[in-house]
């Protein structure tokens, strides 16, 4: 019974987060009506960095890993960016859907920088879930937005981030890798704002708070689920986030799937979900989420 109450409570928390990150996708898309994408990713970077001082204050931060943070860091912005535009010019749904095909780039990635063997058992979720992607992008047809790619590009570039946090969590405690990535983001965020500034209207500015605020809060969400129970049981509840998009795509712009998206998302959620059983010993760090943006 305390077993069965724990994987609650952390399914629980992990579809909170899964609630938070579908709300700072909606965030960024209402901010960027108004703003450029750089100027968005920075206040998400700064925003998120000003939540997370509490945390880290008291927190040795000296480490001998500089370049492996660096990588991590432009790696995750990266990702930050493509994702960030794509939910300016796509559906939200849509977005937060290629985003969270990061779990099909990790063993390309890890096989890449680690060394390690591509799992056989994964090439099944794995074809599944790009034939998945395909149903979304519909290459060839007419309808493929070209901007999708930025969004696929978001995915890869997260799953480069999330291998890079686990080298990192060898040897560094969390609270110093997410202090790196929250300062190396603001900072490399803010280079670009000499030529693109632009000062959110006062009605934007719920929007702007809310981008690091409820990433900040998702992230602790997961941190609690994985707390509750194992990875690998609580991380395929994260998908929800798609039915939330979804749902909040609706809501604020009145925007449906059609039938080819619908199929492919399921396939995608699928095949996310199946490698994350399939290899419990990494699924936290596979777990697409408020942790990759």
């Amino acid at each position: 019974m305390a077993h069965e109450h724990d994987l609650k409570r952390g399914a629980a928390f992990m579809v909170a987060s899964a609630l938070l990150f579908a709300l700072m996708s909606v965030a960024v898309k209402v901010a960027a009506t108004a703003l450029p994408n750089t100027v968005v990713v920075f206040f998400r970077s700064s925003i998120g960095l000003l939540t997370l001082l509490p945390w880290i204050l008291g927190v040795d931060l000296r480490t001998t890993h500089l370049r492996e943070h660096l990588i991590r860091s432009l790696a995750g912005i990266a990702s930050m960016y493509c994702f960030f535009f794509a939910l300016a010019h796509m559906r939200l749904a849509d977005a937060v859907m290629l985003n969270y095909s990061l779990p099909l780039f990790m063993p390309f990635v890890e096989s890449a920088w680690l060394g390690e063997e591509f799992p056989r058992r994964l090439w099944t979720p794995v074809l599944l879930g790009f034939v998945g992607i395909v149903l979304i992008l519909r290459p060839g047809t007419g309808l493929m937005q070209p901007v999708a790619l930025l969004g696929l590009a978001s995915a890869l570039f997260a799953a480069v981030a999330q291998v890079g946090v686990r080298r990192l969590t060898r040897t560094e405690p969390v609270a110093r890798i997410v202090f790196y990535f929250a300062a190396s983001a603001t900072v490399l965020s803010a280079l670009p704002l000499a030529a693109s500034w632009t000062t959110p209207p006062g009605w934007l500015w719920p929007a702007v708070l809310a981008m690091g605020a409820t990433a900040t809060a998702g992230q602790l969400a997961m941190t609690r689920a994985y707390a509750h129970a194992p990875a690998a049981h609580v991380g395929p509840f994260i998908y929800s986030a798609v039915v939330f998009a979804g749902a909040l795509d609706w809501l604020f712009w009145r925007k449906l799937p059609d039938a080819f998206t619908v199929a492919g998302s399921v396939l995608v959620c699928g095949a996310g979900i199946l490698s994350l059983r399939l290899t419990p010993g990494r699924a936290a760090e596979e777990t697409p989420g408020p942790a990759t943006v």
